[in-house]
This record gives C-alpha cells, structure tokens and sequence, in this order.
C-alpha cells in the first residue's frame, strides 16, 4: 500500500484487489453501498471501530493498519469498547415474530380492544424510563393476538384489527432497535407496511413508511429513507384536509424524518426546507396536540431544531435553540432524553466536556434505557470516558458503567 493513501482509497483498493463489488461488502458490514461510497471517496469519515473491525474481517485483513494507514481513524482503535447491544426481552419477540404460525392461535379479541392494548403500550413506551423492559414485556402477547385478530375477523373488523397490527409492529421495530438481528427489523419494518396496506388506510400506510424509513435511514440507506417518507407524504397529502389530527400528525412527523435524514447527509438547505413543513403542520394543529406514536407536535418541532444543527455541526446554534426551550412540555420521557443527548453532543462539538457530561447524567436520570441503548448517546459516553478532564473521570466512568459500556 503506498504510505499516501488515505484510509477510503485503501479500502477501495483491498475491495477492488479481492473482486467485490461496493454492495457486497457494505453488505457484510451491515451497511448499504451509498455508505461506503462515501467512506472510500473520503466524504465521510470513518470514525467508527465496530466498523472498521467489520470491513477488516470482510475484507480479510488481519493487522487494522493496512486498512487505517496513517489516519487517524487509527485511533479509534483506542476507543471504549461500546459492546454489542442485547435486551433480554428480544427471546420471546424473536420467537413470536419469526415462528408465526400459518393456523390461527391465539386469545380471542376484537379489533377495539386489541387497538385499546396497543395505544397503552405506546403511552407506557412514551411514559417510562425502562420502556423497552416493560414494553417488550407485552410484545409477544401482543404479537401473537393481533396475528390471530387479522385472521378470524371479518369485514371492517379485520382492516381495523390490521391498522391494530401494523401499529404493533411498529412499536416492535421501536422497541427493538439497535438491539435486533437484523433481519428481524426488516421483518418487523415490511410487516407494520404490509397490515397498514391490507387495511387500506392512509395514515396508517403512511406511519408504516415513518417506520421504514427509520430502519432505511440507520442502515445508511439515505436515498432510499427519502423516497419512501416522500411517497408517503404524497399518498396521505390529498386527504388532510378535514382529517383528524393523528393523520396530520403523521404527515408532520414524516417531514421531520426528512429533515434529519438530510441533515445527516450534510444537506442543510434540503433539511430546513423539511422542517419548515413540519413547522407548518404543528402550527395548523392545536397547540397541546401530540400525536401518540411519533411524538409530533409543536414540541417535537422545536427539538428537532436542536437535533438538525448538532448534526449539521452548528453547535453554537443548536445550544443557543436549546437554551429556549422548555423540556417539560414533551410528554415523552424518551424523547426528553433524547433531546439532552443531543445537547451533550452539541457540547462536545464545542469541545466543553464538562457540560456534555453534566447533561448527559441529566439524560440517563430522565430516560436510562433510552441512553443505554441509543448507540449516539453510547458514543458521547464512550467519548467521555476517554477524555473527560482529570476531576470529572469518576464520574464519566461512572456513567460509562451506568451506559453499559465496558471501561476495565
């Protein structure tokens, strides 16, 4: 290799070297190819070591060096060990989402209780600090009898209990993210899209693709995370007017979608343009509204404010817009710790660990499971950990150890 290649260029040459092709090998790592065009031309930067431990593997490299070079990247070899993320509810989900039977089974329900089931589940994953122990608690049950429901039930009744359906599968992909196989998420992804679509409902096809493109985006599906948050706007778009609100709110939380998603793409005129249009949809909503599952309301808006310029890498404006708000105001416990996880960054950004660390304590005492199993939350604790002045490293490890993230 010669010594001036940057880490991209030596990637690109190793995979071209051993005959793949760019989709295989993002494959391997669990990406998609538009992520690892962007590491090998130098566009982004590849600061994860998971990551680089995949391509290393994939690309059958045993000394990490050939691969960073001189970068670095390199150093990211030294970092905490984030651990590979396990919940001890995934079992049982596993086992009711991936053995669906072909013959019913199941407890007998209509479509309005097991519709009343799942939006308490949704309200309890809104509403605790451990959501996703107790939330995946009932999954299974759930699971299994909204199965049943699509199967015995007839008529109206059944596009009901499959509306009830897709939004379970929903809070399954929520429940389960970053912690599921992954080809679990994808099951859980298509089947809320395929019970919204056998209903035949807008606003439930158009959560449904709020959800898609969740698992589209995480997995460096950009474009296509984009396209399908797109169509579904455009699909429920020629039936808002006279809606109720839920289906507005849905349009508004698939706008605030795009906006992140482009802002992670470093497209910041592309980002503002969607939050503009989510802007607008919480302005014709009433002023307390909050749509059950996504959150989105004139809260959620003004949060992802602060989360669209962390990163676009405006620091001192996301904090700025943070100062003004209330935090209190979200119902969202998980969203709530989001929010200050997203202000840790911001400080970081800035280079003050001291205040990155302050805030992401406040972040763990409001949501503890949203930090420990958020891999940008992990980050800035791992973060922390290695690099937080001498008088502050207690309580970054202690953080670190609360996180879940190994410092022996």
């Amino acid at each position: 290799m010669d010594a001036d290649l940057t880490t991209g260029e030596r990637i690109r040459a190793l995979r071209e070297s051993r005959g793949m092709s760019r989709p295989v090998l993002a494959q391997l790592c669990g990406r998609g190819p538009d992520w690892l065009k962007k590491i090998e031309t130098g566009e982004r930067e590849l600061t994860s070591h998971p990551l680089l431990l995949r391509l290393a593997t994939a690309l059958q490299v045993a000394d990490l060096s050939v691969i960073t070079g001189t970068d670095t990247v390199a150093a990211a070899a030294t970092a905490a060990p984030l651990g590979r993320l396990t919940h001890p509810g995934m079992p049982a989900i596993w086992s009711a989402v991936m053995t669906r039977s072909l013959t019913p089974a199941g407890s007998p329900v209509t479509a309005g209780s097991l519709q009343g089931r799942v939006d308490q589940t949704w309200r309890l994953w809104h509403a605790s600090a451990h959501n996703r122990t107790e939330v995946s608690a009932l999954l299974p049950d759930l699971i299994r009898d909204g199965e049943h429901a699509v199967r015995v039930l007839d008529g109206d009744q059944r596009r009901q209990a499959h509306v009830a359906l897709s939004d379970i599968y929903r809070l399954t992909g929520q429940a389960t993210a970053y912690v599921a196989p992954a080809e679990l998420a994808w099951v859980v992804a298509d089947r809320a899209l395929a019970a919204a679509q056998a209903a035949d409902q807008p606003a439930a096809i158009a959560a449904a693709s709020w959800n898609l493109g969740n698992i589209l985006r995480e997995t460096s599906y950009a474009e296509e995370a984009l396209r399908v948050v797109e169509e579904a706007a455009a699909l429920i778009r020629p039936h808002l007017d006279g809606a109720p609100d839920d289906w507005r709110g849905i349009y508004g939380a698939l706008q605030l979608h795009a906006a992140v998603t482009a802002a992670r793409e470093g497209q910041e005129g592309d980002a503002w343009r969607y939050w503009e249009k989510g802007d607008q949809v919480a302005k014709s909503l009433p002023a307390s509204y909050v749509h059950p599952s996504t959150v989105f309301g004139r809260a959620n808006v003004d949060f992802h404010a602060v989360s669209l310029d962390v990163d676009l890498r405006k620091a001192g404006r996301a904090l700025g817009a943070a100062d003004d708000l209330d935090p209190d105001v979200m119902p969202s416990v998980e969203r709530r710790a989001r929010l200050w996880v997203e202000v840790a960054r911001g400080h970081l950004q800035r280079g003050d660990r001291t205040a990155a660390l302050h805030v992401m304590q406040m972040a763990h005492r409001i949501g503890a499971e949203t930090v420990a199993y958020t891999p940008s939350a992990r980050e800035v604790a791992a973060s922390l950990w290695r690099s937080a002045p001498r008088a502050l490293r207690p309580e970054a490890a202690r953080l670190a150890v609360d996180v879940g993230i190994a410092t022996a």
